[in-house]
């Protein structure tokens, strides 16, 4: 994972823990590969087109209010970011959502911390 300068060990677990919170409903991985996968999304599967909560609805054969849900739990996490615009909200990966999956990965998995090299330029 990508650790910032002030953060700590028990911060950074707790970070690790959202992401894979965040991970664990099969719904939410689906919206990040949407979103991951949408006609803006560069070779580096990041920065992406903003998709209105109304498609995902549309696309998972959920309701809004389970949409909402779900993505609540993504923001949390930081993987997503919401823009509302009238009575709808857009969403599209965060900058570096990508390289914080793997680098949850790498610290659990593999004992590895935040240096895997990150494959996201958005910022």
């Amino acid at each position: 994972m990508l650790k910032g300068p002030a953060m700590t060990d028990a911060e950074q677990a707790a970070r690790t823990d959202l992401i894979f919170k965040a991970l664990a409903s099969g719904v939410r991985r689906e919206i990040m590969r949407v979103l991951a996968t949408s006609s803006g999304a560069g070779a580096n599967r990041c920065c992406g087109d903003e998709i209105c909560a109304c498609t995902f609805s549309e696309l998972l054969g959920i309701g809004a209010p389970t949409v909402s849900h779900h993505m609540k739990t993504l923001l949390e996490a930081g993987l997503v970011v919401a823009e509302k615009r009238g009575l709808w909200v857009y969403y599209r990966l965060a900058p570096r959502a990508i390289d914080e999956i793997t680098g949850a990965v790498n610290e659990v998995v593999l004992g590895k911390g935040p240096e895997a090299r990150p494959t996201c330029d958005c910022d």
